[in-house]
């Protein structure tokens, strides 16, 4: 059976449109199911400015669904797990907002972070944005994220991405050791810089946000660091 959003039977009047070529200034034509097309006048390809597959930004079988998924395509189907899995962590939250404030200031480290240390994007935002679903994390207590994963099986996370976040979030609070993967030094930093940015801004918390640089291990994460009790 065909997937009801992909089947042609059940598109509307706006399945079919059309878009200028950025380079030429051509029209395109555009299924809602094109990933891409080519302009017929210089034949620049313009990725579809609507693509929106549904399900397929959190489906485990969408490869299986949709065929082999462009570079393009499994950046946006991260993006939008990650910004469910926001919107649930606030919901799960409710009027706790700082745990909110902690986790969402962690998420944004982490993806900074995710880039300059060659991380997981995705694993490490969704760690630092569902951590705190477990109770506080405290230094040096292992804890198994229990309501974490029911999140990410609520979400339909690839299996093996919540397996690595899970793992991730069993060690979150212990310093990451020499045999650290880069995805656990990142969360740590991740985490630790959400709550540096928000003790430097009280007035009693300078010094122990400065201690709390002491703990950061990416080289990147204490540049952000230094930067952070600069403002």
């Amino acid at each position: 059976m065909q997937c009801p959003g992909q089947d042609s039977r059940f598109w509307d009047g706006e399945a079919i449109f059309e878009s200028h070529c950025p380079k030429c200034g051509g029209v395109v034509e555009f299924f809602k199911d094109d990933s891409r097309r080519r302009c017929r006048q210089c034949g620049h390809e313009l990725l579809n400015p609507r693509l929106d597959f549904g399900c397929a930004s959190y489906c485990p079988f969408a490869e299986q669904c949709l065929g082999s998924l462009s570079p393009e395509m499994l950046a946006q189907k991260q993006d939008l797990l990650l910004e469910r899995a926001a919107i649930a962590m606030k919901g799960r939250l409710g009027a706790d907002f700082a745990k909110i404030g902690q986790a969402s200031r962690a998420a944004r480290y982490a993806e900074q972070l995710a880039k300059t240390e060659e991380a997981n994007k995705a694993v490490v935002v969704l760690a630092a944005l569902l951590a705190e679903l477990d109770g506080e994390v405290r230094a040096g207590e292992r804890r198994e994220p229990v309501a974490a994963q029911a999140l990410l099986a609520e979400l339909k996370a690839n299996p093996g991405l919540a397996a690595e976040v899970g793992e991730l979030l069993q060690h979150l609070g212990a310093p990451p050791g020499p045999e650290a993967s880069v995805n656990q030094r990142v969360l740590h930093d991740a985490w630790l810089l959400a709550g540096i940015a928000h003790l430097a801004k009280t007035l009693d918390g300078g010094t122990e946000a400065v201690a709390l640089t002491q703990g950061l291990v990416t080289v990147n994460g204490r540049l952000e660091g230094k930067k952070i009790l600069a403002q």
